[in-house]
């Protein structure tokens, strides 16, 4: 027990052991792996006071050249560092080690070097306008920094979500605190030991360790002396977050949950529209906000487009990450696989048929004590039925056939939420067309979860508010103002 990892917290520059720790659970196997210093309030407020005094120091003076460069060593740290970040993520979340390498640790690299050139290549609106006395007036928009910014990232895509929003909080010149999931602590923990190591002064980043209600997120998201809250999770906190925003009217900027929806026409280009459902509904088990959980199909290609997805689906390599041939790992926990058990049983009893999957898959070995469900497909649902209305986030996609654009228009926007959507189509007219009606923050077609940094990024309704993403992340992580000058 002594010789397992103690995961600390980071404080004004310095590594803070704190009395209370909570165990790091490897999803794969249930065993423990280390154990986590969870901040309580007096940590938490610590963490703030540090990264206000830090927000009135030399940081605020640096240049936007200096700060580039900064957030260019950060991201050189993390590609020096490169395996250990794969096996930090990988071991917390149990997902395959081939994706952890392309997506997860590349895209947090990627994160903090587009932002540093974004930055020093960003323009501001300038307008010239008339005075009734004949004087003119130059007026520009100035970006300044909000100050210090509360960052609380979930566990699904741990290192790629939280630089999402560290990078251009830093690149903006904030300092930050930042709380990631408690299951999902150890590549935040190597992402201080970077920045620390990339020498931004004491104060600017800040990590904290803990849990929701009761510990460090609640201590930070109530804190009165931060400026800005940008969290990503479950609907349900970001309303509980924003509740305690308002008291301060507060920045806010949430990306929440999403139960996206895929149609495929039945142009669509066969192969690549059943290999494109297969990514959105599968990868990552099933634990990415931007997963398909409801796939519409035309109907003159139901059955056939089924019958393959199942055939697919049923082919998937459930097993170790470290397996070459895996194509899926655990869900992050027991709680979790819990979850999603209970909804494959809610299913059932709504009168779905369960074409492949649906319950946990036997192995005959340790990984029985881990989180594996099995991937599944259902049929035969409702879209009143609970299973299509409420967020699974598991690996686990209902099919529906269709008959008209006008009808799948319905059915696709018929939602408490809209994150994302995914239209299968070679009509490029139909295309534009129907994403165009599609109310989600980001609609693909022929494609799905490829993202371009410098474009928006949000949901509406349940699934969030604000946007971020290239500038829209420079407006958000700043203070606007406007400088109307008379010459």
């Amino acid at each position: 027990m002594t010789d397992l990892p103690l995961l600390r917290c980071f404080v004004d520059g310095q590594w803070v052991e704190t009395h209370h720790r909570f165990p790091n659970i490897n999803p794969v196997n249930g065993q423990l792996i280390g154990r986590v210093c969870e901040a309580d309030a007096a940590t938490v407020s610590r963490a703030v006071e540090a990264a206000n005094r830090a927000a009135q120091g030399p940081w605020r003076t640096l240049t936007v050249q200096e700060r580039s460069a900064l957030l260019h060593r950060i991201a050189d740290g993390i590609e020096q560092r490169f395996e250990d970040f794969v096996a930090a993520e990988v071991l917390d979340t149990g997902r395959p080690v081939h994706q952890a390498r392309s997506l997860d640790v590349a895209r947090g690299i990627a994160n903090f070097r587009s932002f540093a050139d974004l930055i020093k290549t960003s323009s501001s609106e300038l307008y010239e306008s008339a005075l009734p006395d004949g004087a003119k007036m130059l007026n520009y928009v100035c970006r300044k920094p909000l100050g210090t910014i509360g960052i609380i990232s979930p566990w699904n895509l741990p290192l790629l979500l939280l630089t999402w929003k560290v990078a251009p909080a830093l690149a903006m010149g904030n300092c930050v605190v930042a709380k990631p999931s408690e299951e999902t602590p150890s590549s935040a923990t190597l992402l201080a030991e970077v920045i620390q190591a990339a020498g931004l002064p004491h104060g600017v980043f800040n990590l904290v360790h803990g849990f929701g209600p009761g510990s460090a997120g609640e201590h930070l998201s109530t804190n009165p002396h931060i400026d800005a809250i940008t969290f990503t999770g479950e609907s349900r906190t970001g309303s509980t977050i924003m509740k305690a925003a308002a008291e301060g009217v507060k920045e806010v900027s949430f990306e929440l949950g999403g139960k996206n929806a895929a149609v495929v026409f039945a142009d669509a280009d066969f192969d690549a529209a059943v290999a494109g459902v297969m990514r959105s509904s599968f990868t990552n088990s099933g634990q990415v906000c931007l997963c398909t959980e409801r796939v519409y199909i035309e109907r003159a290609i139901f059955d056939r487009f089924v019958e393959e997805l199942k055939r697919r689906c049923e082919a998937l390599v459930v097993g170790r990450p470290e397996d070459p041939d895996v194509d899926m790992g655990p869900l992050i926990s027991l709680e979790h696989r819990s979850k999603v058990l209970s909804y494959y049983q809610l299913a059932r009893e709504e009168g779905a048929a369960i074409l492949c999957g649906g319950d946990a898959p036997v192995f005959g070995d340790e990984r029985d004590q881990g989180a594996y469900v099995q991937p599944t497909i259902m049929a035969g649902l409702p879209d009143t039925a609970r299973c299509m209305r409420e967020e699974i986030f598991g690996p686990v996609c209902h099919v529906a056939p269709f008959d008209t654009e006008e009808e799948v228009v319905a059915r696709v926007n018929d939602s408490a939420y809209g994150l994302a959507a995914s239209i299968w189509t070679t009509q490029l007219g139909r295309a534009h067309r129907v994403a165009s009606q599609i109310h989600t923050g980001i609609v693909w077609v022929n494609a799905w979860f490829a993202r371009d940094l410098r474009t928006p990024f949000g949901g509406t309704k349940m699934s969030g508010i604000g946007r971020e993403g290239g500038r829209y992340s420079l407006d958000f992580y700043s203070e606007i103002s406007t400088v109307s000058i008379r010459i």
